[in-house]
């Protein structure tokens, strides 16, 4: 029997990536989106509609979520990794970003609640189908920045490297029950939506300072969110994989 991977946020850039690498391996693919229904659709159409299917939710609200993760099970009868990937409100643009002397609580707010209360209520949410099987994979996705602030993306980085604690504490309490909880950190990827803004400058200094000499791209961090979202990372739980080419070294 096929497995089944939940992906938020991936109607386009590396939720996009992921959804597609999942789905060359065998997964069923449920695609959340908030705004990108066109983007979303056309994304089943490629994967195939009897083995993806399209979800709107906003992943900060819970009821929504919920919704979601029935309409998932419903059609393909079980739900076996989560991947949460989405990014709300958020562009790489060393320009544009403010420093923080001139940054409001609200605006940290806004990336803590999409990134933890979201992985919060999709993972929460999960549970209970999970264990029932037990077995699942869940994969966070971060960001190399917390560790190698290239620039000070001062309410993205804060909310990402949240997600480490909220991965290492889950795969304790999780792990008795067979379920899998780590944690994807890629570099500033070439490109996607959010870094679409992204100077060339940025990327070549990355590119000058990276042991591979190269910018890291979406498929890169999904063929390491495959591995650990699939039964070839069984072993592995509570780790941070980062994917950036040897720019930072754990």
């Amino acid at each position: 029997m096929s497995k089944t991977v939940l992906i938020t946020g991936s109607s386009r850039g590396l939720g996009a990536e992921i959804s597609r690498t999942f789905a060359k391996d065998g997964f069923q693919v449920v695609i959340n989106y908030y705004h990108s229904q066109e983007k979303a659709e056309e994304l089943v159409a490629e994967i195939g509609q009897d083995r993806a299917m399209a979800i709107q939710a906003d992943v900060r609200n819970r009821a929504e979520v919920d919704q979601m993760v029935q309409q998932a099970v419903a059609k393909f009868g079980s739900l076996d990794t989560v991947v949460n990937n989405a990014l709300i409100n958020f562009k790489f643009d060393p320009v544009a970003q403010k420093l923080f002397k001139d940054l409001t609580w609200d605006s940290y707010q806004e990336q803590i609640d999409g990134t933890l209360k979201g992985a919060f209520n999709v993972t929460q949410s999960a549970l209970p189908q999970m264990m029932a099987q037990k077995a699942g994979q869940v994969v966070n996705i971060g960001t190399n920045l917390f560790q190698n602030p290239v620039v000070a993306y001062h309410e993205y980085t804060t909310a990402k490297a949240a997600m480490i604690g909220f991965t290492r504490n889950l795969a304790v309490e999780l792990g008795e029950f067979g379920i899998n909880v780590n944690m994807v950190s890629g570099g500033l990827l070439q490109t996607t939506d959010a870094s679409a803004v992204t100077t060339p400058e940025v990327f070549d200094y990355i590119k000058q300072t990276t042991p591979l000499r190269k910018v890291t791209e979406p498929s890169d961090v999904a063929k390491a969110v495959l591995f650990l979202g699939s039964d070839q990372g069984r072993g592995l739980t509570a780790q941070n994989v980062t994917v950036d080419g040897g720019l930072t070294m754990n």
